[in-house]
């Protein structure tokens, strides 16, 4: 193994210009300085950190990194750092030795400096504001970190790394991308001249473990009884929209609820960045395209939903309608493809449905006003609509059935909800889960499937407090 990972004389040249052309990362701190300490205004060693990973750089055999594990790697980068600290002075205990040789191979292998936030399955985001400044999301709560880069090129080498692996691409001319990373978490990047104080980098990860609608009851994000009826809902092939504001759980709620599909159906998904995590056999994941440099070979979502209709989908998911698309998903949902599932970004059920009549409006189709309601009242079932609360907990807030149209006006019916009661001196926000009395019209169509909802749900007077 040690042979393996050491260049020959004969292609060390090569393979410099392979590793300053194609190694994306420099080396540097896991945790960055607290700028309001003074004692920490410059991290210890970071140009010592610069020149061992340089070091590393003439001495390692890049082509052979991806055919080695992590442990492997380890095992291989110890005595290398030890002789480097050794010949240079660079006094670290045993411990910090230890976590330089972790940090220099996240270096070379994953994304530096977020590598141990990436890996910390409690943190739902990560936000880097320039290369000075990176913030996490713990619990719906926002805290700064001491993480942070060298400087401006360095982030932008990790950004690259990022875009380049879904073959996407960042620089002045296209400043803004939607990627992803391996394990499905959604990236956000603007760079400069759209980004004033430079690079900013948005990761939404995902759990390693997908929430289920079991899990989301447990933490209090919905009652037990509005769980059972969206299981039924999904199992029933009732077609419903997720709605919410930017950090919701949107997504989530569509994971979850997707294992109650029936594992006997095809699912096509589509998305801008596929991130679902769906618990099917049988799934089919689309992905939107930007242009290329010259504007053109762009694929987006509304021809990726027309040509998803060609693949015999029995349900289709998009991972967010934001645009015409919202005309095709409504067609789909008519024509045979009951249970398709969607999100759409709204701050309650009628601005949800108010939003999808301006989308729908936005794919140029000659439709009166009236038309696209009674599009939308035929094909949409259920709104299931999402809050974060101040105090960082995401709760469903209300379950809505659309039963018809009244004239001109679809008609909505509330289901079930959240009723808030009051804050608690540390801030957490009290209240109670409620059914309204009123039962979902398709009841009747759930119980000719064999699915039965007990009346507890639909009872007022159970209400369950949060």
């Amino acid at each position: 193994m040690v042979g393996r990972f050491f260049r020959t004389a004969e292609k060390n040249a090569e393979q410099k210009i392979a590793a300053t052309q194609g190694l994306k990362v420099v080396a540097e701190l896991p945790e960055a300085i607290d700028e309001s300490d003074p004692a920490q205004a410059e991290p210890d060693f970071i140009s010592e950190r610069v020149e061992l990973h340089r070091f590393l750089i003439d001495k390692i055999n890049l082509s052979i990194l991806d055919t080695m594990d992590e442990d492997e790697i380890q095992d291989e980068l110890r005595p290398l750092v030890r002789e480097y600290t050794k010949s240079n002075n660079f006094p670290l205990s045993s411990s910090e030795l230890e976590q330089l040789i972790s940090d220099i191979g996240d270096e070379m292998l994953g994304l530096g400096p977020i590598e141990p936030l990436l890996a910390d399955d409690s943190i739902s985001d990560i936000l880097i504001v320039g290369s000075g400044r990176v913030f996490i999301e713990r619990a719906g709560i926002l805290s700064a970190t001491k993480v942070r880069f060298k400087d401006e090129d360095h982030l932008m080498r990790v950004i690259n790394k990022i875009v380049a692996s879904v073959g996407r691409r960042v620089d002045e001319s296209s400043p803004l991308v939607d990627a992803r990373l391996a394990d499905g978490s959604r990236v956000n990047v603007a760079i400069r001249p759209v980004a004033v104080d430079g690079p900013q980098v948005s990761i939404r990860k995902f759990s390693k473990r997908p929430y289920s609608l079991q899990r989301l009851v447990d933490n209090n994000a919905l009652s037990q009884g509005m769980a059972d009826l969206l299981a039924a809902s999904a199992q029933a092939k009732i077609s419903m929209i997720i709605s919410g504001g930017t950090g919701a759980g949107k997504t989530t709620m569509l994971n979850a609820l997707s294992s109650f599909i029936p594992h006997e159906e095809r699912l096509v998904t589509i998305e801008d960045a596929a991130e679902l995590q769906l618990q099917q056999p049988h799934v089919v994941r689309l992905e939107t395209r930007p242009p290329t440099v010259d504007g053109r070979n762009e694929i987006m979502q509304r021809d990726l939903v027309k040509n998803a209709l060609r693949m015999r989908p029995d349900r289709v998911i998009i991972g967010e309608v934001r645009g015409g698309e919202a005309f095709d998903m409504l067609q789909a949902m008519n024509t045979g493809h009951e249970g398709s599932m969607s999100t759409v970004h709204a701050n309650n059920p009628r601005d949800a449905i108010s939003r999808i009549e301006q989308m729908v409006g936005m794919a140029g189709m000659p439709m009166t006003q009236n038309a696209i309601r009674g599009q939308i009242s035929s094909a949409v079932r259920l709104l299931v609509q999402l809050v974060r609360l101040r105090d960082g907990s995401r709760r469903v807030v209300s379950i809505s059935e659309i039963t018809g149209m009244e004239g001109d006006i679809i008609q909505l019916q509330e289901i079930a909800k959240f009723q808030r009661k009051g804050v608690e001196d540390d801030g957490t926000i009290i209240g109670e889960y409620k059914a309204t009395g009123i039962r979902p019209t398709y009841l009747d169509e759930l119980e000719t499937m064999g699915i039965y909802l007990p009346s507890e749900i639909f009872d007022p007077s159970k209400a369950q407090s949060s």
